[in-house]
């Protein structure tokens, strides 16, 4: 029986990966800084283990397999490099070092396709894409880029698999993160939406991709995990079949966009955490659009609905509403 070591266990990848380690027997060491923050499924052979990312966790990787570093920090309101670079390289950098001084076979990292330059819906971009504007002036993509060239560079006697995600949808996101997206529209009357579009991928896609890297991952290749290309408007149109609900949706122009970063970055030299600035509100003006052929051929990842992960989250999110 192959043992996992595993990052980022609470939350919506955590947890839907969990699940199906378990269903495939798997025994799993998981690092999680509060153990009452897991909401999944327990079982003897699921071991939390209340540790950080800087922790003391060499004798549990000298007992497994495989690594699945899945933790990141995912905010959106700091405003300082440092802070990301911490969790998302840092940690990054010395795990996988402990790894490779303790055996470790395989070290998967969860990254973001925000690392991969986006293309068009007839031209979507492709893992041999270098990151664009605005996302390359993005601290949490800056940070996982760099994490991947340090992965890439390092990888002589360890296979080392880069996995892309784009924008997760489904069920146990208690956090919640991309969730969120969902909770703007969950039974409000009006909803407004900004004049970009991206990728849609339900997240039982990612951790079946997850599960395919050990048997058909490529050691130094990067997989963009991507479903279904939309606008924001597409969206929630779709999110709103799925709920069978009748929001009135109204666009957001770019300009306010604009003035809405710019106030945020007033908010920010007074110390007031906010999501709104300038990147953050470029990032919502584009349409980052990816292809998920490479994953297809080589790992073999069978894409399921959109429309099912939709509404498994909508479900979730309705009885956990946070």
């Amino acid at each position: 029986m192959k043992t996992i070591f595993l990052t980022g266990v609470n939350g919506l990848l955590g947890t839907n990966l969990v699940h199906a380690l378990l269903e495939q027997h798997y025994f799993i060491y998981a690092i999680i800084r509060d153990k009452n923050r897991y909401i999944g499924k327990k079982h003897h052979n699921l071991h939390l283990i209340s540790m950080d990312l800087f922790g003391d966790y060499s004798s549990y990787l000298m007992k497994s397999n495989i690594v699945i570093h899945a933790a990141a920090d995912t905010s959106t309101h700091k405003t300082e490099y440092s802070a990301y670079d911490k969790v998302n390289f840092q940690a990054t950098k010395r795990l996988f070092d402990l790894s490779k001084a303790n055996g470790i076979k395989q070290f998967i990292f969860i990254s973001t396709a925000n690392t991969i330059g986006y293309g068009s819906k007839t031209k979507p971009g492709q893992e041999s894409n270098p990151i664009r504007k605005p996302f390359d002036q993005l601290y949490y993509a800056k940070s996982k880029s760099k994490a991947e060239e340090y992965l890439q560079a390092n990888a002589a006697n360890i296979k080392v698999n880069i996995l892309n995600p784009t924008f997760l949808i489904g069920p146990y996101d208690s956090k919640p993160s991309s969730g969120r997206i969902i909770l703007m529209a969950l039974n409000q009357s009006i909803v407004f939406y900004p004049p970009g579009g991206k990728n849609f991928v339900p997240v039982k896609d990612l951790v079946g991709a997850i599960l395919h890297c050990f048997d058909y991952g490529v050691s130094g290749e990067k997989y963009l995990i991507a479903g279904n290309n939309l606008s924001y408007k597409e969206f929630f149109q779709k999110l709103r079949i799925q709920t069978n609900s009748k929001q009135l949706l109204i666009p957001i122009p770019k300009f306010i966009l604009s003035f809405l970063g710019y106030f945020g970055k007033v908010l920010s030299l007074f110390k007031i955490k906010t999501s709104l600035s300038p990147i953050n509100m470029k990032v919502l003006c584009v349409h980052n659009y990816y292809s998920n052929q490479k994953s297809i051929e080589q790992l073999k990842v069978n894409y399921s609905s959109l429309d099912q992960a939709i509404r498994e989250a909508t479900k979730y999110l309705s009885k956990n509403k946070r």
